[in-house]
């Protein structure tokens, strides 16, 4: 069954509860399950905090954006180990 998940909003309050080392852990996490699929982000790191929540140096985006970008790549890791 493939569920659909609606993406995390920037706003959305559970991205207050991560911390600058929370999201440097799962920026780690996206370069190692993105070089599976040919997705390098070689200058990706935190940025500064605004209104309680961590940016991401992707053109300052939001941790939410991070999150969306991982839940993809779960989901397309596996649907490619189901499909073998």
């Amino acid at each position: 069954m493939n569920r659909r998940r609606f993406p995390m909003q920037p706003t959305d309050p559970r991205i207050r509860g991560y911390t600058e080392g929370q999201v440097r852990i799962l920026l780690a996490e996206l370069q190692e399950r993105g070089r599976a699929f040919g997705l390098i982000f070689p200058s990706a790191t935190t940025d500064t905090t605004m209104d309680g929540r961590v940016l991401v140096a992707f053109n300052t985006a939001p941790a939410s954006t991070l999150m969306n970008l991982l839940t993809l790549l779960f989901d397309a890791d596996r649907e490619r180990s189901c499909g073998s």
